[in-house]
């Protein structure tokens, strides 16, 4: 028996493959769909910032329909790429920076909100939210480089997104304001885990052979002495 959930999730997949069907035959770049990602994503980043008291809540729900449809280019891009053999290694490359810039650009929209509304104790919440949510990537991309894998904690880039989105939805009900405690002690949360995942999996590598310096002769040794007196 099939559940409404089910119908739900088997239609969003059929949309979204007739999505990815389309952007292929256009033979657009997979960066592009990225980039405009980011733009829409800047979209909604102003209308957090040009927010007032008296019409937070609908300027706040628009952001959070942008933001959705950002998301729909962040989920595309990469089916398009393999759809139309356009995987490469900068496209990866590419849409993890360009990840960042629309994380930052939200954050940086809220906080533009709260400076203009004199919430002085918000402005620093979410500025202490953007900082951890590009650490969070941060770790990952460091532990990797050094472990191979880091994929530990659970607030990821789509938990961040869906969370604002949730926010922005429903500020009329203040929604907002406990999304953004959520994300400050579960990204750093997620932050620390990773770190200590990193030391104990960096624990298990072989340790790095240094190469020994040539002896120094004497009358070199001798000459550096004096200089350092």
């Amino acid at each position: 028996m099939t559940t409404w959930t089910g119908a739900f999730g088997n239609a969003c997949g059929k949309l979204l493959l007739a999505i990815v069907r389309g952007l292929s035959l256009t033979r657009i770049s997979p960066n592009a769909l990225t980039f405009i990602g980011l733009c829409i994503n800047i979209v909604a980043a102003i209308l957090f910032g040009f927010a007032r008291t008296e019409n937070s809540v609908r300027m706040f729900f628009y952001a959070g329909l942008v933001i959705i449809g950002a998301g729909i280019f962040d989920m595309v891009d990469g089916r398009v790429a393999r759809a139309t053999n356009q995987v490469t290694p900068f496209g990866a490359f590419f849409d993890s920076v360009i990840d960042r810039y629309s994380d930052v650009a939200l954050f940086f929209g809220l906080l533009v909100y709260y400076a203009r509304a004199n919430r002085f104790f918000y402005v620093v919440l979410v500025a202490f939210v953007m900082s951890s949510s590009v650490l969070v990537s941060y770790a990952r991309a460091r532990a990797e480089a050094l472990i191979g894998s880091c994929k530990v904690g659970f607030m990821e880039r789509p938990e961040r997104v869906v969370l604002i989105i949730i926010g922005a939805l429903f500020a009329r009900w203040g929604a907002m304001a406990p999304v953004l405690w959520v994300l400050a002690v579960l990204s750093t949360t997620t932050v620390v885990h990773r770190i200590q995942y990193t030391y104990q999996q960096s624990k298990l590598l072989p340790a790095p052979e240094f190469e020994q310096e040539p002896e120094e002769i004497p009358a070199g040794r001798a000459l550096r002495e004096v200089v350092n007196r």
